[in-house]
C-alpha cells in the first residue's frame, strides 16, 4: 500500500521539511535489503529501513498526542520524547537506528514524517521551529 503509493526513483515525490526550509525527494527502493525509504537531500541521499513508515504510524497512534520532531544529525543528540530519540532508541521495533548508512542515520525527523503526512497517517506542524507531529 505505502510502497506503491510512494513510487520510485523514476517517479519520487519531492516534499518539504516541516520548518519548509527545504525541499527534497523521497521514495521507496524495494530491492534494497532491508526494503528502503530513500530521501535525495540536493546531493545526499539517506536512506531509512521503510518499516519504519509502519513502526512510527504505530508509535504515534500508541502516544496518543502531539509528539515534538526533534530533528538532529546523527552526531548530535535527539532531546528525549522526541520522534528523533524514539528512532535512534534500542527500544523502537528495530532497536535502534532506522537510519541505514553511518553518518547518514540522523535527521529522520526531518524528512520521515512529512512522508506520513502525504500518505495520510500523520498530521504534522509546519512553523519554522519546533513542530510535532500526531498520528491520524
Amino acid at each position: 500500500m505505502t510502497a506503491a503509493a510512494l513510487g520510485n526513483e523514476a517517479s519520487p515525490w519531492t516534499l518539504t521539511t516541516p520548518s519548509g526550509g527545504s525541499e527534497y525527494q523521497a521514495w521507496h527502493d524495494p530491492t534494497s535489503t532491508p526494503p528502503t525509504l530513500v530521501v535525495q537531500v540536493g546531493k545526499t541521499q539517506l536512506r531509512y529501513d521503510f518499516r519504519c513508515i509502519e513502526d512510527l504510524t504505530a508509535m504515534l497512534h500508541a502516544h496518543g498526542d502531539w509528539m515534538p520532531l526533534g530533528g538532529a544529525d546523527e552526531q548530535k543528540p535527539a532531546a528525549e520524547g522526541t520522534v528523533e530519540a524514539w528512532a535512534r532508541s534500542a527500544e523502537n521495533p528495530v532497536g535502534g537506528w532506522y537510519g541505514l548508512k553511518k553518518g547518514l542515520r540522523g535527521r529522520f525527523a526531518h524528512y520521515v514524517p512529512p512522508v506520513l503526512e502525504r500518505l495520510g497517517l500523520a498530521e504534522v506542524e509546519h512553523m519554522p521551529k519546533n513542530n510535532r507531529m500526531r498520528a491520524r
